[in-house]
């Protein structure tokens, strides 16, 4: 049987998609210690607030008492979200709450910072490095475009410190993308900084990383530097990578393994809605005919199944 308390909880999570500010700062001053409780996976009201992207909802929660410091089972805290969403504001109203920067999540280094970095948020990220740049690898180095810190975590003749490929356990944001264990082999730590530069829009990393010995076609987790600039949709570094002599037309992997296997950048920039980026990758030779291995379609094809109307004349007229 459902206990009272859970009823209530499960009440607050409601009032909280809904985005009932009223209903659900009545609730909590009616009953305080819902701030406090945690449901499925040890989620709280205040992670599912900020999951909402809504910074009224979080306010809320913090002005009746939130502990911006609690974590679910997977050490998962409201500044991790803010950071995986990408919204600065709601990253500065968690830290001036005290949320903690250097707490991991999902696997060791796996810092808000990280969670930024990973899907490209580079103002959000530039926020959480103003407090802290842990774990300070060369996969942050790489995509705040710290040009001291590359040459701290690796040689101009590509040698490697041993923080550069430390803390590297935290590698998924959420269980949609698969297991993988990251390895000490210097060639991976390297490319693998590649595409955390390329997503965060780092022109200047890129081209340090691979004049240092990065593979600029090397697929380490889930995409290429390239796939993950077209997703994140940053037109201005598909070109350089380009310039640098990526394979355009690569067919290789991305995300989950139901979203991408056979996909080429352009199908991602498609998905994405991202028209400057297929622009980007139009003008550089990508081939719009090239079909996924999942879905056995074209980035025309992925264009219609997304609707994505404007694209679909570009690709149309290429």
């Amino acid at each position: 049987m459902t206990s009272p308390a859970e009823l209530a909880f499960e009440k607050a999570r409601e009032l909280i998609d809904a985005r009932d500010l009223a209903g659900l700062a009545r609730l909590i001053g009616d009953l305080p210690t819902l701030v406090h409780a945690h449901g499925k996976n040890g989620n709280d009201l205040l992670g599912m607030a900020a999951a909402t992207r809504d910074e009224r909802v979080v306010r809320i929660l913090l002005d009746h008492g939130a502990d911006p410091a609690s974590a679910n089972v997977h050490g998962w805290t409201a500044l991790h979200q803010a950071g995986y969403v990408g919204l600065p504001l709601l990253v500065t109203m968690l830290l001036d709450a005290g949320a903690p920067v250097d707490v991991p999540a999902r696997g060791d280094g796996g810092t808000p910072l990280v969670v930024a970095l990973f899907w490209g948020h580079r103002e959000a990220a530039e926020l959480l490095a103003s407090r802290s740049v842990s774990p300070g690898n060369l996969r942050v180095a790489a995509g705040l475009g710290r040009a001291d810190l590359l040459d701290e975590l690796l040689a101009p003749d590509g040698t490697l410190s041993p923080a550069a490929g430390a803390h590297r356990e935290f590698h998924r944001p959420h269980s949609g993308f698969p297991e993988w264990q990251p390895s000490d082999d210097p060639a991976e730590i390297v490319d693998e900084a590649l595409s955390w530069a390329a997503r965060n829009d780092r022109s200047d990393a890129v081209r340090i990383l691979v004049a240092r010995g990065a593979d600029v076609d090397a697929d380490v987790y889930r995409g290429t530097a390239l796939t993950w600039a077209a997703a994140q949709g940053k037109a201005s570094v598909i070109t350089t990578l380009a310039e640098l002599g990526a394979s355009v037309n690569r067919q290789g992997t991305f995300g989950g393994l139901s979203h991408g296997e056979g996909v080429t950048a352009l199908h991602l920039a498609v998905q994405g809605g991202h028209v400057d980026a297929v622009r980007a990758l139009l003008a550089v030779g990508a081939d719009p005919s090239l079909e996924d291995s999942l879905y056995a379609s074209s980035a025309l094809g992925w264009a219609e199944h997304f609707e994505q109307t404007e694209i679909l004349a570009v690709l149309r007229d290429a």
